[in-house]
């Protein structure tokens, strides 16, 4: 076992493709040596990249493929030689093929008789002729984004390729790629220590730090950050998880630059602010002990620098502008006034079939004002909070920083008097604004959040904007997921099919000939799937849930939580197996089944238990239903587990007396139905 190491050295690569690339190199290097049967060793391995270079460093490979036992069946015996014990063509042109006489083949025997075959120990190649190609593989299957082509070269990489290492122990790996041979030679930071830098594969990490060049991505990260809450000083360095990546991968030898900016600044929204810095110019805000921002950042140079002032004055110079022209648009948009601004509105179209956004916002004041008693906010806010809620899609300020949408509109509603909740809930309206995002905080933002959301989900469907595949244009899926979280985290008790509907019969269009309401409910809780799998629900129990249940998302969660409880009984198996069996005879009925169950059919002992049985259950049950405490439902449907045995043991549902099999039938629906009646268990033997 010897240590590998394979650089590419390039000019500064994509900074987003950056991890992705480094880790698409290393696990195609290691897959290839396994693939190649190459004993391997990645204790600690991982992979290691810089703006200008991509690295696999292994601690032990094999030098060689291990050796292998080699066997080859030739022709039968009685193929093989003639009468007279000579050799036949067959054996004589096996024996050829494999480069030794007839005579120094061995025999085996198999179930068809006993026959020539060749063994031989083959030995492996050795993993210094074999690297060539799989680094290449490796590199073939990279997730380029852009391939570059320099020079009046044919062959393209995501940058210019500059210098190659290959080394397997202190031996150069024999290799040429993008017109590059490959050596021992590595090359230094580019400002600070720009020269060859010889390495060998246990010397390289220190090597180039020595040539100030932190090849560890995530020794690099912590450098970063330790210098950031360093310049800090008494105030908190705000570290964007994104943006700290983005830093790590724009630098080699990360060194931070406390930075200042006027305090007149701080009147803008630090939102937008906070945006500037941290998007624009991967910069790290300050903040205050209570979190508000303050005028120092701090930038991250590539380089030690001999005039930090320079590089200081560099960095307060590119945000300035940017700071003046927020500044300019927060004063000019207060002056307007955010109602003013409001009526932009109608002016600006939502969706074609679906009018302006004002019509969108009088939709949506419909909705929260009438859904406003059940969340248990004022209707006056409710309606206030929805005329407004899109008004800041129409400020300056929006229109230059769109991420800030909803964060204007709560600074403008404030500045001009409106109450904390009404201002508060044009933020929160857009919350969760992704699938790992909280809900609204305030019941009002709630409120507006699902008000929102069923007209744009009532809506895009209706305007025939229906997700198909992988194209979703109204980004339905995701609204639709945001109205579920909201009602089921907020624990709203709102049947959600009816409140769909209404938002249905607001909307300027009808619904397609094919859809229904009830579609858009199931499209709804469809996309609980997966919020619900990574809480690590059972899909089949969430499969039975959905079969029965759609009155409201809280009520969804206690059967879910039911249906798990259940599932553990030992009893639960049989009862769904038989509850799957009878639906699959009243599958076949073809004609109405019976309402009531008439006691004077019932002329099997076991039917007569099972519908006393049934009775009882439904006095049992029937007030648990009620209190929706499913899980002692549950538990008492698990006692009919026996009646339910004996029935299905001794009575023949489909009897020749037809008054009887119909008086069967309907008894074996009352049982389906009081079986279902928290989920459909068939469900459990999927």
């Amino acid at each position: 076992m010897k240590p590998f190491l394979f650089e590419l050295g390039t000019e500064e690569l994509p900074m987003r493709a950056l991890p992705e690339l480094a880790s698409s190199l290393f696990n195609g290097i290691v897959d290839g040596l396994k693939s190649a049967g190459i004993e391997i060793d990645t204790t600690g391995a991982k992979p290691l990249y810089s703006p200008r270079r991509l690295t696999v460093l292994l601690p032990g490979v094999a030098d060689k493929q291990a050796d292998a036992d080699q066997e080859l069946l030739g022709p039968y015996v009685n193929i093989a030689l003639d009468a007279s014990g000579a050799p036949t063509k067959a054996l004589e042109g096996f024996a050829a093929k494999n480069g030794i006489a007839w005579t120094d083949l061995e025999r085996t025997t198999d179930n068809k008789g006993e026959r020539f075959v060749y063994r031989a120990r083959k030995e492996g190649a050795s993993t210094a002729s074999l690297l060539p190609g799989i680094i290449e593989k490796a590199i073939a299957g990279m997730p380029i984004p852009k391939p570059m082509r320099w020079g009046g070269h044919s062959y393209a990489f995501a940058r210019p390729v500059h210098w190659i290492v290959a080394m397997l122990g202190d031996d150069v790996i024999d290799m040429e790629m993008y017109g590059v041979k490959s050596g021992t030679i590595s090359r230094g930071h580019r400002f600070m220590a720009d020269h060859d830098v010889a390495v060998t594969p246990s010397s390289y990490i220190s090597a180039l730090r020595d040539a100030k060049v932190i090849v560890d991505a995530q020794e690099r990260e912590a450098r970063v950050v330790e210098e950031a809450h360093r310049a800090a000083g008494n105030g908190v360095a705000r570290i964007n998880p994104d943006i700290l990546q983005e830093v790590v991968a724009l630098t080699e030898w990360p060194s931070a630059v406390v930075c200042s900016f006027e305090d007149e600044f701080l009147k803008v929204p630090q939102e937008a602010l906070i945006e500037t810095m941290e998007t624009n110019q991967k910069f790290f805000p300050v903040l205050d002990a209570a979190g508000n921002l303050t005028s120092t950042f701090i930038g991250t140079a590539n380089i030690v620098s001999n005039d930090v002032a320079q590089v200081r004055a560099g960095y307060e110079r590119v945000i300035r502008p940017r700071f003046a022209d927020a500044k300019f648009f927060f004063e000019e948009d207060l002056k307007q006034g955010l109602d003013s601004i409001n009526d932009g509105l109608a002016n600006v179209t939502y969706q074609a079939k679906l009018g302006s956004i004002k019509d969108k916002t009088a939709r949506v004041q419909t909705l929260a004002t009438e859904l406003a008693e059940v969340f248990g906010v004022s209707a006056q806010d409710a309606a206030r909070a929805a005329v407004l809620s899109k008004a800041d899609l129409q400020s300056r300020m929006v229109n230059e920083f769109p991420e800030l949408q909803g964060i204007t509109g709560r600074y403008y509603a404030t500045a001009q008097g409106d109450n904390a909740e009404v201002a508060n809930a044009l933020d929160e309206i857009y919350m969760p604004r992704n699938a790992h995002d909280d809900i609204a905080p305030s019941k009002l933002g709630q409120l507006l959040s699902v008000a929102d959301r069923l007209d744009t989900v009532a809506g895009g469907f209706a305007a025939g904007l229906r997700p198909t595949g992988n194209k979703d244009p109204f980004a339905l899926r995701r609204h639709a997921l945001g109205l579920a979280k909201t009602l089921l985290n907020g624990k709203h008790e709102i049947l959600l099919h009816e409140w769909i509907d209404r938002a249905v019969t607001l909307q300027p269009v009808a619904l397609p000939d094919d859809l229904s309401s009830y579609d858009i409910t199931q499209f709804v809780y469809d996309r609980m799937r997966s919020y619900f799998a990574d809480r690590n629900v059972t899909p089949s129990h969430f499969e039975a849930v959905n079969a029965v249940a759609h009155d409201s998302l809280p009520d969804f969660e206690a059967r879910l939580s039911a249906m798990s409880a259940f599932a553990k009984l030992p009893e639960a198996e049989a009862l769904a197996a038989a509850n799957k069996r009878a639906r699959n005879i009243l599958k076949k009925v073809d004609e109405a089944i019976p309402t009531n169950v008439d006691a004077s059919l019932l002329v099997e002992q076991a039917e007569i238990n099972l519908a006393n049985a049934l009775d009882q259950a439904g006095k049992d049950t029937d007030p648990l239903l009620d209190q929706r405490d499913y899980v002692a439902v549950l538990n008492k449907l698990a006692s009919l587990r026996p009646v339910v045995d004996e029935f299905f043991d001794n009575v023949m549902v489909n009897a020749d007396d037809m008054n009887v099999r119909r008086n069967r039938w309907a008894l074996l629906q009352k049982l389906s139905d009081r079986l279902g009646s928290v989920a459909a268990i068939e469900h459990l033997l999927n």
